[in-house]
């Protein structure tokens, strides 16, 4: 599966969908380093560009299913207008639109694919062991809560 791809909607599929310059974040909601990673965009999200959804939720399980996107748990996927990205490409992608000196790492795009996904997968592989995971999903403040899709 290509780490960007255009996805194939049908008008009501389309009016569903938030605005195109909404950026939807799915993150595993037990992962520890994935609630983390959340609440650091949140912080660093003066534009108000992302909206976030745990991958465990029907929204995320939706939107997934109709992008033919399986293994979802394996990595956080943005989705920006009928574009997804994946991985590294998620994760660059989303510094990019950070404020401040984060979209700087943006840079980072020129390295191959292959070394920023293995170091990702890397990463990945062993969040639950170096940073734990919960039981369930965590629960957000009240002002995180307006930035969740579900």
């Amino acid at each position: 599966m290509s780490r960007r791809n255009s996805i194939s909607l049908s008008q009501h599929e389309k009016t569903s969908l938030p605005p195109p310059d909404q950026l939807i974040v799915l993150y595993d909601g037990v992962c520890h380093l994935c609630q983390r990673s959340v609440r650091f965009i949140i912080r660093n999200d003066k534009k108000n560009k992302f909206k976030f959804a745990s991958q465990q939720s029907e929204f995320a399980q939706n939107r997934l299913s109709e992008i033919h996107f399986n293994n979802s748990l394996e990595t956080i996927v943005l989705i920006k207008g009928t574009t997804y990205f994946e991985k590294s490409d998620a994760v660059l992608e989303i510094a990019k639109h950070l404020t401040g000196s984060w979209s700087l790492l943006y840079v980072f795009k020129i390295a191959p694919r292959f070394l920023r996904d293995g170091l990702y997968t890397f990463i990945a592989k062993n969040r639950y062991r170096w940073f734990g995971k919960s039981d369930a999903c965590w629960i957000p403040t009240e002002e995180m809560k307006a930035k969740l899709l579900s």
